[in-house]
């Protein structure tokens, strides 16, 4: 026993052995490289519940009852008027109810649907932004999309918008770029 315990002991005064360092997540460091070029541009950035009520969720962004996105084939639901949240809308919705314009926010956060199979994840990362004020045009949207664009990605990356119908937004545009 005496031998099995010095050879099994453990010598306290060798240096301890480190716990290696991990390393933030590819899409946080995205996220936050996004967050920093629209912080410098007088954005706040906003978080919220993953898990949200119908009424953040859809009823207060106008989202009719009978709505495809409603249904239990595309929205996760915990339970009866709980959901997790399907867009990070929700979010804008709350900051609009505490805050008096002028608002400047940028909305970035995991979204859920019922949705898998190769090109589609039923969990991803989603970045919204909201700008309510005085004056503001579709330029301004354009101008600080080209102005994001050409600082995350580089200036000689060909930016093109192309109108296009979003039930949510009117104006709406696509926007394309070569890289």
């Amino acid at each position: 026993l005496q031998r099995q315990a010095r050879e099994d002991s453990v010598d306290v005064t060798l240096p301890g052995r480190g716990i290696p360092h991990g390393h933030v997540h590819v899409l946080n460091q995205v996220c936050d490289e996004i967050a920093d070029i629209f912080i410098q541009m007088g954005f706040q950035v906003a978080t919220g519940p993953d898990i949200e009520t119908e009424y953040y969720n859809f009823d207060a962004l106008n989202t009719p009852d009978d709505h495809p996105a409603r249904d239990s084939h595309d929205t996760f639901f915990v339970k009866p008027g709980v959901v997790l949240r399907t867009h990070t809308s929700p979010v804008q919705m709350r900051v609009m109810e505490q805050t008096r314009p002028p608002v400047a926010v940028i909305v970035p956060g995991r979204v859920y649907r019922v949705d898998y199979d190769a090109t589609h994840s039923p969990m991803f990362v989603q970045l919204e932004g909201l700008l309510v004020d005085k004056g503001i045009t579709f330029a301004d949207l354009k101008g600080t999309l080209l102005h994001f664009i050409h600082t995350l990605f580089g200036k000689d990356i060909k930016v093109r918008f192309r109108p296009h119908y979003f039930p949510f937004t009117e104006p709406s545009a696509e926007v394309d770029i070569l890289w």
